[in-house]
């Protein structure tokens, strides 16, 4: 498939603050790219040098194949993470807007109602929740129906709803041939909807690829939560104490079963679905009471938490960089 998105290396400074440090990735033509990381890892400066909004103080970007600041307008669509468009317009005039400024947009009533905004069109913006506002700002990237989308931090302040309307709009429009580049904090739906994930930390891409694949190298195990609960008499209120979780977490080691004692139970791992059964039969052998029992696969969370959650809060990349955003359609403002 052909590459619609190339960054080379691509390294950003201000001062002494590395934005980002020798970032290298592709993406392909109707593909759907999430970028994850910590705040301040230098996904919004990665966005920027993708768009051109931004020049790499070393290394290059190409976008279709040219240089981001030459490709026509109306091939784009970008969806800032910090928008703040007229307060006194209502939804259906900023949309109109941004279809003015191309020779063939959407129709915005078409785009009003793809965003989930049909009835309220005809409010001001500043009287709108943060979750319609954004869904406003969403339609003015569409309107141009861009062959590349930006989406930075899409469904911020955006009820569950809001969410399925977005996720929805994205995997039609990644069906139907555009490529999708977006960030989120949310890791449920950058698995749910990202053919693949590039996780940035402290201006390095330190994994790329599909979700599952990510998750398989970098997950951990599947896990067995057991929570544990007063043992019981027959039909006789609790006749002893909560059991100690270590000395559960001993008492299975010495079955062959590896537990780690938690704060209210215990964790068990190495073990697949079709050994649960195993484990509670070692439980009730050795007369340990619980109240429930909870399996979780490992997620891209658990991949995050694995490669960048030291990093979380910290201040390096995107904290130094608030100089030009991007408005959408990818007009600075």
């Amino acid at each position: 498939m052909t590459d619609v998105l190339v960054a080379d290396g691509v390294e950003k400074r201000y001062g002494d603050a590395d934005a980002l440090d020798g970032v290298s990735l592709s993406v392909q033509a109707g593909e759907v790219f999430a970028l994850i990381g910590p705040n301040g890892a230098g996904k919004t400066t990665l966005v920027r040098a993708l768009t051109g909004t931004t020049t790499p103080t070393a290394g290059s970007v190409t976008t279709f194949g040219e240089d981001p600041t030459a490709v026509a307008r109306e091939r784009l669509g970008v969806l800032p993470q910090d928008f703040s468009p007229p307060g006194r317009l209502t939804g259906r005039e900023l949309v109109e807007y941004y279809a003015g400024l191309y020779e063939d947009p959407i129709d915005p009533e078409e785009v009003l109602s793809t965003v989930g905004l049909a009835e309220d069109a005809d409010t001001w913006y500043e009287k709108l929740s943060g979750g319609q506002q954004r869904r406003v700002c969403l339609g003015a990237a569409l309107v141009n129906d861009p062959e590349l989308l930006f989406l930075d931090e899409p469904t911020t302040g955006i009820d569950p709803a809001g969410r399925r309307t977005v996720a929805e709009r994205v995997r039609a429009l990644a069906a139907a041939g555009t490529t999708v580049f977006l960030t989120t904090h949310d890791m449920d739906e950058a698995q749910r909807l990202a053919d693949r994930v590039g996780l940035l930390s402290d201006g390095e891409l330190v994994a790329v690829g599909p979700p599952r694949e990510l998750v398989r190298q970098h997950g951990g195990d599947a896990r067995l939560y057991v929570e544990l609960d007063a043992e019981q008499a027959d039909g006789e209120a609790a006749v002893a104490s909560t059991p100690d979780p270590e000395a559960v977490a001993t008492d299975l080691a010495e079955d062959g079963i590896a537990a780690t004692p938690t704060r209210r139970g215990v964790e068990i791992t190495g073990i697949d679905p079709t050994e649960i059964g195993r484990a509670v039969e070692a439980m009730e052998a050795r007369g340990i009471a619980y109240s429930s029992l909870t399996w979780r696969e490992p997620t891209l969370e658990d991949v995050y938490m694995e490669l960048a959650g030291e990093e979380e809060g910290g201040a390096g990349g995107d904290a130094a960089v608030r100089s030009r955003a991007v408005a959408p359609g990818g007009e600075p403002r």
